[in-house]
């Protein structure tokens, strides 16, 4: 029996994906707010593994896309699974365990990893395949033992155009394209594939008649095996991925009124009694403190809450909101607007690049850009920071304790002062000092009988 050890993963993600009719490579369609192959080298990575290697092809798409610690290997043309792990052979250690994934296949857990290791190292096999049972096998490679169970081959199915036999395309035991290999031996059986098949490609399977036993390893769960292939798969993947990050957030204290509603992303963060209503998506490095009430229908992405915040029916990109804020109903908060603890952004009020002091009430109908309140402030409703000028964006300054009237415009670059008033409907386009009034706008006129001269 061998050490358990830190074994090296090889991830094969070199083909296009064309079934996905796209642009993008395969791998890198996303999966709840991951490409899809950083879900199998974050499960790896998470199991141990000494070593990552992805094996991509010469265009070297996937390399800006992968976590540092990740080791790229080029399969210089598209000649099958075995053709792959050979151009990763340089990475792989002989006295070390080697995994091999799939990186259409994102639904592998760490645990998974771990089990199929510890059962490849536990015993004197070459390697260990990783196996589910299937009633309806369709085009995966079935698994043909010998009369101990042992691995002999695996029989490409192809929808029936393939290897197999009638009598072996009744197997319902399939190959998941998931091994673990002795490193030595699998380097040697790699030396000696050649392309004796239909489609003149190396198949991974075929250096199994190599080894000198290969043992296979049952996953009961066939979920995580699951490939994508099109954008059906995908789909039907994302829903699995979906139960299981909301499953998790949910033993971890959170409540989520209706899943089937919600989309939360894979590295959302949530505190414990938190409440996600129903509608509300959570997209990449969201971050959400505890006892907060998110949503119906919210749309938060890449931003920091902290505890006790509220927010419904809103949407929020890039923005930081201290504890006990409150934002909405339908509110915009854009990339670098910033409220402080216990301010708000009451309903129609759009804040960017702004920062919204402690205590401070946006509360509706307002537009905040380029601008820093100050704590315990108030903005009237129909309050506007004119940033812009045509060429160049300026910022305006409100100090603490101010109280605007509705229908302000801030003509920026401009400063008011702490404790200042502005009248209604004032454009202001010169500093306030602490303490005063500000005031512009033409005095009302009253046409006497205006109705009457009208008439024809």
């Amino acid at each position: 029996m061998r050490p358990v050890s830190a074994p090296t993963v090889v991830i094969i993600a070199a083909g296009e994906g064309t079934r996905m009719r796209s642009a993008l490579p395969k791998v890198l369609h996303p999966l709840c707010g991951r490409p899809l192959i950083l879900w199998p080298v974050l499960a790896a990575e998470e199991a141990g593994a000494g070593k990552v290697v992805v094996v991509d092809n010469p265009k070297r798409r996937l390399e800006d896309r992968l976590p540092e610690s990740v080791l790229t290997a080029i399969q210089p043309e598209p000649n099958g699974t075995g053709g792959a792990v050979q151009a990763a052979a340089e990475h792989i250690d002989p006295d070390t365990t080697v995994v091999i994934l799939a990186g259409d296949v994102p639904l592998i857990t760490a645990e998974a990893i771990q089990q199929l290791v510890e059962a490849h190292e536990s015993s004197d096999a070459e390697a260990t395949m990783a196996t589910m049972e299937l009633d309806e096998p369709g085009q995966y490679g079935r698994v043909v033992r010998d009369e101990t169970g042992n691995v002999t081959k695996v029989v490409e199915a192809k929808g029936g155009s393939g290897d197999a036999t009638p009598e072996q395309l009744e197997i319902r035991e399939v190959n998941t394209g998931i091994y673990a290999f002795d490193g030595k031996a699998l380097l040697s059986a790699l030396d000696r594939l050649t392309p004796d098949n239909a489609q003149g490609e190396l198949y991974l399977p075929d250096v199994l008649p190599h080894l000198d036993t290969v043992q296979a390893h049952l996953i009961t769960d066939p979920t995580l095996t699951l490939g994508v292939n099109d954008r059906v798969q995908l789909a039907e993947v994302r829903k699995l991925a979906q139960r299981r990050i909301h499953d998790a957030l949910q033993r971890d204290g959170v409540s989520i009124i209706d899943p089937d509603s919600t989309h939360i992303d894979a590295d959302v963060s949530i505190g414990r009694d938190t409440i996600i209503e129903p509608g509300t998506s959570l997209k990449g490095n969201t971050t959400i403190g505890a006892d907060c009430v998110i949503g119906p229908h919210t749309t938060i992405t890449d931003c920091v809450l902290g505890d006790g915040v509220s927010v419904p029916h809103s949407y929020l990109v890039q923005a930081q909101v201290d504890d006990f804020a409150t934002i909405g109903p339908f509110a915009y908060l854009r990339p670098d607007a910033h409220l402080h603890a216990k301010s708000k952004a009451g309903a129609f009020v759009e804040i960017k690049n702004s920062n919204i002091g402690t205590g401070t009430k946006v509360p509706h109908l307002s537009y905040i850009g380029d601008a820093d309140i100050g704590e315990n402030s108030n903005i009237g409703a129909g309050n506007i920071t004119a940033n812009y000028d045509g060429v160049n964006k300026h910022r305006t300054t409100i100090g603490d304790n101010v109280r605007t009237s509705v229908d302000t415009a801030f003509v920026a670059p401009v400063t008011v002062g702490d404790g200042a008033y502005t009248g209604a409907g004032s454009v202001i386009t010169e500093d306030i000092p602490a303490n005063a009034l500000g005031i512009a706008r033409a005095r009302q006129t009253n046409i006497a009988d205006y109705a009457d001269r009208r008439k024809p």
